[in-house]
């Protein structure tokens, strides 16, 4: 986490702290020579995500309005924080900023930005357009203080899938998250086919955890005449772009046994898709690497089988990013 705590001791902003959670980590001769870093050691191994967030929130070492988390991996650009201003001081309490890929190194790393990006300009870009809520990614988000304790300062959260249970309780009060496109953080893409099955299998573990609590929300949004709820409510219970596949093609097959004048929905459905994946990588600006690697869908595909087939067993699984490069930010540039 050194590098990622230098990029964001470089932001163009200056009332700031930074707290860094070292829950079963050596610390010893770590210093940053900073008065904004605050280096906290866990006596005992919290091994979880708001167990780590609340550890910090409850030894800030001064009142804060707002907090914003950040993996250890992560590099900051340094107009962050401002951009996330602009949010906040519209009326938002939540934002989602963009996590673009620090790493295009392999062909799995650029194929999980792809997909990145498209997941981006669907369920963030197009969602908050629409009048809706962003969706939560993790990290690269922000709240005021008082509203993410009250979502999860009461929530045991097992495993996988904190910002899932965070976007539910937001809905159910009918909160909007913002989504502040020039806010960027640039995260670890994942570089071999092992972490892809690792990563894959408990994003696959928490859909179905929680899918069901979309139907819910969607039953909510009609009862309180809420868009936000009813369209958040749709996109909470689709299926990963994988699993949607593997259905859509299972039903074109039935179709063309059984119903061959479906065949025109299917094409059609499908120039639609490949359109709106284009489209988003256009929007975002993917680099020509990005482009070259689709060509390795498939694999891509095959790896996404075998991440269902352990989906399981997923959340005993640890999903921390290896990192074979060493990166800073000079080293990239925003997409």
């Amino acid at each position: 986490p050194v590098t990622s705590i230098f990029s964001i001791l470089k932001l163009n902003y200056e009332n700031f702290m930074v707290y860094v959670v070292a829950d079963k980590c050596d610390i010893t001769g770590l210093n940053f020579n900073s008065e904004k870093v605050i280096l906290l050691r866990p006596e005992e191994t919290l091994a979880g995500n708001t167990k780590s967030h609340f550890y910090a929130i409850n030894r800030f070492v001064r009142p804060h309005e707002l907090l914003t988390i950040i993996d250890s991996d992560n590099l900051v650009d340094q107009e962050y924080l401002n951009e996330l201003n602009v949010y906040f001081k519209s009326g938002f309490s939540a934002v989602q900023g963009v996590r673009a890929a620090k790493n295009l190194n392999t062909i799995y790393a650029c194929l999980d930005a792809a997909s990145d990006i498209f997941y981006r300009f669907i369920d963030r870009k197009l969602l908050f357009s629409a009048g809706s809520s962003a969706a939560l990614s993790g990290s690269g988000m922000a709240f005021t203080t008082s509203l993410y304790q009250e979502c999860l300062g009461d929530k045991i959260i097992e495993g996988a899938g904190f910002d899932k249970v965070l976007q539910l309780e937001l809905q159910k009060r009918d909160l909007r998250v913002a989504f502040a496109e020039q806010a960027v953080v640039f995260d670890e893409k994942t570089s071999k086919s092992d972490q892809l099955v690792k990563q894959r299998s408990r994003w696959m573990f928490t859909w179905f955890k929680y899918a069901g609590m979309g139907l819910q929300l969607i039953f909510k949004g009609f009862y309180n005449l809420s868009w936000n709820q009813l369209i958040y409510g749709i996109f909470f219970v689709r299926p990963p772009l994988f699993l949607l596949g593997l259905l859509s093609t299972s039903f074109l097959i039935i179709d063309i046994i059984f119903i061959p004048g479906m065949i025109m929905f299917w094409i059609v459905a499908f120039a639609l898709f490949i359109v709106t994946f284009l489209t988003a990588l256009n929007y975002f600006k993917a680099p020509k690497k990005i482009y070259r690697s689709l060509i390795g869908i498939p694999v891509f595909v095959f790896y996404q089988v075998l991440s269902l087939l352990k989906s399981k067993n997923a959340n005993k699984i640890s999903v921390a990013t290896e990192h074979f490069q060493d990166i800073d930010n000079k080293d990239i540039t925003k997409s």
